[in-house]
C-alpha cells in the first residue's frame, strides 16, 4: 500500500531527504507521495523513514492505493532496475 499525506501536513520538509524513493514532492498546499514510486520503503529499510521522521504523524496508509508486501517488493525491484540503466 502507498502512503499518503494528510492535509495536517505543515510543510517542514523533513520527509523529503528521507525517502529513498524520491516518491515526496511539494503539491499546491503541502508534501505529497507518487503512489507509482512509493514502496514504503520495501527494499531499503524495515519501516517507511517519512512517517519515522514525520513531526507530526500526518502520514497514512493511501486506502486508494493497496499494495500488497509482495506487490512493493516488485515495484522495488522494478524502480531499481530503472534506476540501473538510467
Amino acid at each position: 500500500m502507498s502512503l499518503k499525506i494528510l492535509d495536517s501536513c505543515v510543510n517542514c520538509d523533513v520527509c523529503v531527504p528521507a525517502c529513498p524513493n524520491q516518491a515526496i514532492s511539494l503539491g499546491e498546499e503541502y508534501y505529497v507521495i507518487d503512489p507509482a514510486l512509493c514502496t514504503e520503503c520495501v527494499g531499503h529499510h524495515d519501516e517507511p523513514q517519512c512517517v519515522e521522521v514525520c513531526p507530526v504523524e500526518c502520514i497514512i496508509n493511501d486506502p486508494d492505493h493497496v499494495e500488497s508486501p509482495a506487490e512493493l517488493e516488485l515495484k522495488y525491484r522494478h524502480l531499481m532496475s530503472k534506476e540501473s540503466v538510467a
